[in-house]
């Protein structure tokens, strides 16, 4: 199981710099500034949810975190350079980082002792606020507040999963797998489909 997360871990920080990387590159930036918003993109999240546990910082404690994400930030810039973006090559890879760091953050919060509760929340923030990071700093409204968007929702059914599994009696690593599937294919069939959730509107 430390190992499934570990790498699940590393895997999230570089899908999230790609993303990052790939939204700088929609705004034009240069290379620093795209560096700058994938670092953030890919670290933010689980930053957030360390300095919430009180827990050292997961970069700050094994720098290959970080040197990951800069490493593919810059690969990404050059590539990224040489074709088009599209909204959908955007989407699907934020997606698969949606789905690694959520549940690799609710995992860190059992493991630290947090309230199943708590520890949901702590999926959902590890797998969303990088993301709101890097659309801040790309001056963009952040996915999850956009009308309707199933996206944070996603992530909290996605952490709610890999808890209850658990409790059943499910190893950790089968529900960990399981979990990141059905975030994954919860947030694909909500781009795909264009699935969305009821929005408040007042009465007039």
């Amino acid at each position: 199981m430390e190992a499934l997360l570990y790498w699940a871990g590393m895997a999230a920080v570089a899908v999230n710099a790609i993303t990052g990387v790939l939204e700088a590159e929609r705004k034009h930036m240069d290379m620093v500034g795209a560096i700058t918003v994938a670092t953030a993109t890919a670290i933010g999240g689980g930053t957030l949810r360390d300095v919430l546990l009180n827990r050292e910082v997961f970069w700050v404690a094994d720098q290959a975190y970080l040197a990951t994400a800069i490493a593919v930030a810059v690969l990404t810039f050059f590539w990224a350079r040489q074709r088009p973006i599209s909204e959908q090559l955007f989407l699907y890879p934020d997606a698969v980082g949606l789905a690694l760091f959520s549940v690799v953050g609710a995992q860190a919060a059992l493991q630290w002792h947090a309230p199943w509760l708590v520890a949901s929340v702590m999926g959902v923030v590890t797998g969303v606020f990088g993301g709101v990071l890097r659309d801040v700093f790309c001056n963009q409204v952040p996915l999850i507040f956009l009308p309707g968007e199933l996206y944070a929702t996603v992530a909290w059914v996605g952490a709610l999963t890999l808890i209850g599994l658990q409790e059943l009696g499910v190893d950790g690593t089968t529900a960990a797998w399981v979990a990141m599937a059905v975030i994954l294919v919860l947030r694909a069939a909500a781009i795909r489909f264009r699935i969305r959730l009821p929005t408040f509107n007042a009465p007039s």
